[in-house]
């Protein structure tokens, strides 16, 4: 079966929280249906949240089927020959209104083994965030699981916790282990491994709609605490039509990649390329196909493309896998 490739977008999975609010579409123009939608799902292979895709020819497919006809020229040789044809990275954008649940997350052999999943190790790229906005990110000073426990029982897991400050365009990359939580009045770019595995272990005392308190995970986050301090945010260079290399980790590579004016794209064909729209409006040049990304818009380019050209005026984050 042959196939003509082209940049894939997706139709958005829109989660309800009950942390949510409204700016997935007040700044970013997703079609929520609800003041408490809290997070848009552009790309995922998760079970039961699988994005479609929303243009071209290929509209109506799934992820998951296109890579089980075509995972070398989807993913790439080399994520390939890693993944099989499971597609490693979830991609989300996240709106909290209000504080998110102190949570963490296992590592790859906790959650394997656990789970039967990908730890998730991801990033934060701030979106936008209102003034004195924060994120909890790590301990204040090393810590220990006795003190974390005396903490806990007494209602003050804060007093350990690091809060930090953010503005718009702050970057954090949490490893697995790292105990956080987003800060209300925050809207991120979320960039991580394909899994859904998150252990809370304080939500606030909050209760839904039926009056019930969510489920804590304090057992099993037990031995996947990292109790040390972390240095979780990250500067990067902001070089005009250059990949600004942010994160590389084993799980993914994140450059910030500002346009002005042309710039021409070459590339192997180990990986595919994400990219997320944080700012402006950009063409992408294709042979002789036009394709128009905004503030918001996610692209996924199959490995099989290695030659295109970005015109306009954007900042991109561009991800893929390193060889």
């Amino acid at each position: 079966m042959s196939m003509e490739f082209y940049p894939l977008q997706f139709y958005p999975i829109l989660k309800d929280r009950i942390w949510g609010g409204t700016k997935l579409k007040s700044y970013l123009g997703k079609p929520i249906q609800s003041n408490t939608t809290g997070e848009s799902w552009e790309i995922s292979t998760v079970e039961d949240s699988c994005s479609i895709i929303k243009n071209g020819l290929l509209e109506g497919r799934t992820l998951t089927s296109l890579i089980d006809l075509f995972p070398i020229e989807i993913l790439g040789k080399k994520v390939y020959e890693n993944f099989g044809k499971q597609f490693p990275l979830l991609i989300k954008f996240i709106d909290a209104r209000e504080d998110l649940s102190i949570q963490v997350h296992p590592n790859d052999y906790l959650a394997k083994k656990r789970h039967n999943s990908f730890g998730k190790t991801e990033m934060w790229y701030v979106m936008q965030a209102d003034e004195g906005a924060r994120l909890i990110v790590g301990f204040k000073q090393d810590s220990s699981y006795e003190e974390y426990i005396n903490c806990l029982e007494n209602k003050t897991l804060l007093s350990l916790l690091d809060n930090q400050q953010v503005n718009d365009g702050d970057v954090f990359f949490l490893e697995t282990g790292t105990v956080h939580a987003i800060g209300g009045g925050i809207m991120i770019a979320e960039i991580q491994q394909t899994s859904d595995i998150t252990y809370r272990l304080y939500d606030f005392d909050r209760v839904d709609k039926n009056g019930n308190q969510r489920e804590l995970h304090l057992d099993l986050a037990k031995d996947a605490i990292n109790f040390n301090v972390v240095n979780a945010k990250i500067d990067y260079n902001e070089t005009k039509n250059t990949s600004n290399e942010i994160i590389d980790c084993n799980y993914f590579t994140t450059n910030f990649l500002p346009v002005e004016g042309i710039l021409e794209i070459t590339k192997n064909q180990n990986s595919f390329i994400i990219y997320i729209c944080t700012k402006g409006v950009c063409e992408l040049h294709l042979e002789n196909q036009v394709y128009n990304y905004k503030l918001g818009d996610v692209i996924l380019i199959p490995a099989v493309l290695t030659n295109f050209k970005l015109l306009g005026s954007a900042n991109l984050l561009e991800v893929f896998l390193k060889d």
